[in-house]
């Protein structure tokens, strides 16, 4: 089993971006040092709790204080961009990092409808396009548009000797299916949405067509909290689960609230039903208990390979949790 990182940079409450930031720079490396696949930083705009709004700034930095594991974005929101100036942008990633570079495509709008509009006026509109905008960027990254198109004189340079690989991300048969049309990898996120994940999968492997992959590769995205005991990975989930209940409400601007205000907050049943149903969608354990749920998983989805996305108020508990699953199953 392959096993890789997602980082959203959460931001915890009393600390700021830039120490979000940085936080994230050391999970890459120390990530690199436990031997994990890849690690990917996800786009969020404006979004409370979250510090990455520029994937392609991190990766430069991070690519810098990295050797050996692939990086990349977890995703670039397509809809929001020309798939010119992304494939420029990841070309020039993957000239600086030979055959490092991950491409990681959605199409969530990443932030509030205000936050959209600030981005693109007409991301409603790009999102219906997005198939039209993803083949283009690929025409881009593999510099191949045919001779009659209008961009077939026009190049993402500087081209690098190995390509960012590009992955589709999605919950939905839909993004598998044209991940597979366009020979595309393909990541699906269940910890996002767990319903009918491993029919997706087989959509995707079901109609795949060779392209920049070719075979189908698929990654499981998947949140989970790993401690010592059970005990300590039940209590370290709290904080994570109040931080989204409190962003339901309106409530969560001041980031991931500590064990402390976690324990004391005063859960209505409905709050409780709330945590229940984050908690059906995650992996919470010692790393014994991680391993099992993991392999589960593996035995459903039958891929290779998962990536894990943990938060935690403090940064060292994360540290830790991706520490301990790594000595467990790598």
């Amino acid at each position: 089993m392959k096993l890789s990182i997602l980082d959203q940079s959460p931001v915890s409450a009393g600390k700021t971006p830039a120490t979000a930031l940085q936080a994230s720079m050391e999970l890459a490396k120390s990530g690199e040092q436990f031997g994990y696949t890849r690690y990917w930083i996800a786009e969020h705009h404006d979004f409370s709790g979250l510090s990455c709004s520029a994937p392609e700034v991190m990766l430069g930095y991070i690519g810098a204080h990295t050797k050996t594991i692939r990086i990349g974005a977890g995703a670039v929101l397509l809809p929001h961009y020309k798939p010119y100036k992304v494939a420029e942008v990841y070309n020039m990633l993957a000239t600086l990092f030979p055959g490092r570079i991950d491409l990681g495509i959605g199409r969530a709008p990443g932030g509030s409808a205000e936050v959209t509009m600030a981005l693109s006026d007409n991301y409603l509109q790009n999102v219906y396009k997005l198939p039209e905008s993803f083949k283009e960027l690929l025409h881009f990254l593999k510099d191949d548009f045919p001779e009659e198109h209008m961009y077939s004189k026009v190049s993402a340079a500087p081209l690098p000797e190995i390509s960012p690989k590009p992955w589709l991300l999605g919950t939905s048969s839909k993004s598998a299916q044209l991940a597979a049309e366009n020979g595309s990898a393909y990541a699906f996120g269940h910890f996002m949405s767990d319903k009918e994940g491993p029919e997706t999968l087989k959509t995707y492997e079901e109609n795949f067509q060779p392209g920049l992959s070719q075979k189908p590769e698929s990654i499981i995205a998947v949140s989970a909290i790993c401690a010592e005991t059970t005990e300590k990975a039940e209590r370290l989930a709290k904080s994570g689960f109040l931080w989204k209940l409190k962003m339901a409400k309106g409530e969560g601007s001041v980031g991931i609230p500590s064990l402390e205000e976690a324990e004391r907050y005063p859960y209505t049943s409905g709050d409780q039903q709330e945590i229940e149903e984050m908690r059906r969608k995650m992996i919470i354990g010692n790393p014994q208990e991680v391993r099992e749920q993991l392999e589960q998983l593996q035995s459903i989805y039958h891929t290779n390979e998962f990536m894990i996305l943990t938060i935690t108020h403090d940064y060292r508990d994360r540290l830790q949790s991706y520490k301990l699953i790594a000595k467990e199953l790598l």
